[in-house]
């Protein structure tokens, strides 16, 4: 026979159980609450960092590897696929105007167009020098090797921009397009490579089978860095009239990729560190990009 005591006690009980599951999910919903709120901060405060006049902006992103043959080559290529990566885990869009091949491995030359919020804004952080350590796959005798690759990244300047391109400056070369063989083959010479001879600067574009279209979104691009150009002759003017001897200088290395003999990646402009270099090179740089955003300069 059941006492009006246990009864009791076993209401007590199954109270007490009520109560710790409506706890443990109240405890869950403000864990849950906090953590969006959480984020939701972080992500306002990192929008507050950009706002550049053209942070908003879409832009292209160059890749070019430095003295060093192959390794250099192997290491652009190693950095174009970290991009990639990237580009797609943030869902922006992105086109290759021109890719070309290194000689053995790698490649000498990529240039990609970003298409999303605030693209220039994040990847005006990878702007600069990489450096990479490791043991070099291309060395039988497997010694440490160093290599560098430069990353240019350009906005895409509002087109109604006033710049005059005379025709007699221009040096215009058609060639076949690059490809990846097969069917893809693009056998007219619909690549189309611009030289503005009085700055040197050389743009390229093979991503659309039509001459005229690639033309077309080479003179972009030349207008681009033309007038991103004229934008740094007006800036270093305004640097001399303020008296500041410190200059932005993109040929300084930015960041350091050491695979051996330790593991380390470090940012030398923010001091970020982290020892998971296959992450980062699997395209997970977004907090590097952050903790350039937010130093302290």
């Amino acid at each position: 026979m059941v006492t009006n005591y246990e009864n009791l006690e076993k209401n007590i009980v199954d109270n007490l159980e009520l109560i710790n599951i409506i706890d443990n999910n109240e405890l869950e919903l403000l864990t849950s609450e906090y953590e969006n709120i959480k984020n939701k901060i972080e992500e306002l405060e990192i929008n507050c960092l950009l706002n550049g006049e053209h942070d908003r902006l879409n832009c292209y992103l160059e890749i070019h590897p430095g003295a060093g043959g192959t390794e250099s080559c192997d290491w652009a290529s190693m950095l174009s696929r970290m991009y990639e990566r990237f580009f797609q885990d943030y869902d922006f869009k992105y086109e290759i105007m021109e890719s070309q091949k290194g000689d053995e491995a790698g490649i000498k030359s990529i240039t990609y167009y970003v298409k999303g919020l605030f693209s220039y804004g994040y990847l005006k952080c990878e702007q600069g020098v990489h450096r990479l350590v490791r043991i070099s796959p291309f060395d039988s005798n497997k010694r440490r090797h160093t290599s560098f690759a430069s990353v240019t990244v350009t906005p895409e300047y509002n087109q109604n921009i006033n710049i005059d391109i005379k025709e007699s400056d221009l040096k215009i070369d058609v060639y076949h397009s690059s490809g990846a063989g097969g069917q893809s083959v693009n056998t007219s010479n619909s690549a189309v490579r611009i030289t503005h001879l009085p700055t040197k600067i050389v743009v390229t574009c093979q991503n659309e089978r039509s001459q005229l279209k690639n033309k077309e979104i080479a003179m972009k691009v030349l207008k681009n860095k033309l007038y991103e150009r004229e934008i740094k002759k007006l800036e270093n003017k305004i640097t001399n009239l303020k008296g500041d001897i410190d200059s932005i200088n993109f040929g300084n290395q930015i960041r350091s990729y050491v695979l051996e003999p330790y593991k380390l990646i470090k940012d030398n402009r923010s001091g970020y560190e982290t020892s998971d270099v296959s992450k980062v090179l699997d395209g997970d740089i977004m907090k590097i990009i952050e903790s350039v955003l937010k130093r302290k300069d």
